[in-house]
């Protein structure tokens, strides 16, 4: 499993992050810009919600809010699940998994300092998980 620490992972990205007070479109906008789903909603230096793009089409879209004019902290995920730097990011995958979300606030002090998303198991992380997974394969081959 991959325990590298999330730390590798985030320490060269700069993180995202908007008051509550932006609207969904320039909250969209801030996303396109920066080619990521996700942005951490910061109000005081601490980390208060996240609003994604999931967020986006199922609290704004289908609910037929005005997207020029909602502000974020009205639609983001209050209070998320937030993980620590040093942790393995194993245990992020694990973490986003049994929550059934994809993007997961990387936070030191209750300070926003990155963040990891499902997508960071493409790299290093998915390599390992196919190599498992042949050698399992071998293994069950050989003994069946």
């Amino acid at each position: 499993m991959p325990q590298r620490p999330i730390r590798s992972i985030i320490e060269k990205r700069k993180i995202l992050t908007a008051p509550p007070t932006t609207t969904v479109v320039e909250a969209a906008r801030l996303m396109q810009k920066h080619h990521v789903s996700a942005v951490m909603v910061v109000e005081d230096e601490r980390l208060v919600g996240i609003f994604t793009e999931r967020d986006a089409l199922f609290r704004v879209i289908a609910e037929v809010r005005s997207p020029k004019s909602t502000q974020i902290g009205s639609v983001m995920t209050a209070n998320p699940r937030t993980i620590d730097a040093d942790r393995p990011f194993a245990h992020a995958l694990l973490v986003m998994h049994d929550g059934g979300f994809r993007h997961l606030p990387v936070v030191a002090n209750g300070r926003p300092v990155g963040m990891v998303s499902a997508r960071d198991a493409l790299g290093l992380e998915w390599r390992e998980f196919e190599s498992e997974l042949e050698r399992r394969e071998r293994i069950g081959e050989s003994l069946g």
